[in-house]
């Protein structure tokens, strides 16, 4: 008979925005699963991914078996209704994520563009899937995520430098910052630079609110020089923004994002098919009018793209609180246990995935069996299980799940 938990062994990536060494919780989360390596301190870790998406698809630890082999044998195991929707899959990618410069700017295309780009071309746009997803703080996180509010940008745009990208207008509309943002991307380099040095040329006060702007150029220009058309769209137009540990942001599909800097877990829809414009080489760029059209206009405000943590009933000693993003693909559990405390998960009727980023303790499962929980260690569980969960010294778990 099937395992329903399971310790799996999961892959990392090495993107060069990713955080040298010891500095990169995904790398040091991946390192401590046994039969790892330690973290190279010349090398970058970016990513570690958690689940059946073939790109870097989790193995069990015990036999090296693909996760998406053991459901497609073990169908039982995801539970009726998400069997029934996605098929003997984890519908959802979760990650850990670590970085010191910005990820490309990107939107991930909704359901039908991402049928029809994947129709086009396969290689590229692995799936037909879209690609909504959350991202929660494990340190100080800063991003770039959705618009300004209308009237902050309209304001910007008037600066001298930056009136030539405006159209003629009646009122400032979603419309006219499609063609803003349009303009921004398509322009030559020479004209980025020159308007990047115009912006840093002004007094912070004449940017209102925004008087980050020009120390955010500098910064990008450090990052990606000041040729990169990321730069202005990112530092004019985007909702920039600081979070703490256990905060978190929900980007919908089509939703314009740029991650930069700090260590997240992300749990995504299950697809790899993302749009970048900016904050990447050239050659690596997606057609720009493509990306116009398939923009979407939310969040307008930083206050919009916020996720609140809530209790769940999930948990039932109150140790444990949901991100709920309004996605049918997943929700994500996080409980946060202190020296000598302990907490029950009810059994979840579709499969999950548990990570530990923090401490470390115990986990029992119907049957009287018992797992060690260290950190960095993953597993997987199937629908219908109750856990007990208790830590000597304190730990943190996050648990995405599916219904």
């Amino acid at each position: 008979m099937a395992e329903p938990v399971v310790q799996l062994k999961c892959e990392v990536k090495h993107d060069p925005w990713g955080k040298l060494g010891k500095q990169s919780v995904a790398g040091n989360l991946w390192s401590k699963t046994p039969g790892n390596p330690a973290v190279e301190d010349n090398q970058t870790y970016s990513e570690m991914w958690m689940g059946t998406y073939p790109s870097y698809p989790s193995r069990l630890l015990s036999s090296g078996q693909l996760l998406s082999d053991y459901l497609k044998k073990n169908p039982q195991l995801v539970g009726k209704s998400v069997l029934d929707r996605w098929g003997p899959e984890v519908p959802y990618l979760p990650k850990i994520l670590s970085f010191s410069k910005a990820l490309p700017l990107q939107i991930h295309p909704h359901k039908s563009l991402a049928e029809q780009l994947h129709k086009e071309d396969p290689q590229k746009f692995g799936d037909e899937n879209h690609k909504p997803e959350i991202a929660i703080a494990l340190s100080n996180f800063e991003l770039f995520a959705g618009w300004k509010p209308l009237d902050e940008i309209e304001s910007t745009m008037k600066l001298k430098p930056l009136e030539r990208f405006l159209p003629q207008y009646k009122e400032f509309s979603d419309d006219v910052l499609r063609h803003v943002a349009r303009s921004l991307l398509s322009v030559p380099p020479f004209i980025v630079a020159e308007t990047v040095s115009g912006l840093q040329s002004l007094p912070e006060s004449n940017f209102g609110k925004a008087g980050y702007i020009p120390g955010l150029l500098e910064r990008l220009k450090k990052q990606y020089s000041e040729f990169d058309n990321g730069i202005l769209v990112a530092s004019v137009l985007m909702n920039y923004m600081t979070l703490g540990p256990g905060e978190s942001v929900c980007v919908p599909a089509d939703s314009i994002h740029a991650y930069l800097c700090g260590d997240i877990v992300e749990c995504m829809a299950r697809s790899d098919n993302v749009l970048n414009t900016g904050f990447c080489p050239r050659p690596q760029r997606d057609n720009v009018d493509l990306f116009s059209k398939a923009l979407t206009f939310k969040p307008h405000n930083a206050k919009n793209a916020l996720l609140p943590r809530q209790k769940s009933e999930k948990g039932m000693h109150g140790k444990t609180d949901q991100y709920s993003p309004g996605f049918s693909e997943f929700n994500v559990l996080v409980t946060c246990l202190g020296a000598g405390e302990n907490e029950t998960h009810k059994a979840i009727l579709g499969p999950s995935i548990m990570v530990v980023t923090k401490g470390c303790g115990t986990m029992k499962a119907p049957g009287d069996k018992t797992y060690e929980l260290n950190e960095g260690w993953v597993y997987f569980v199937g629908q219908g299980v109750a856990l007990d969960i208790s830590s000597e010294k304190g730990m943190a778990v996050y648990r995405p799940f599916a219904e």
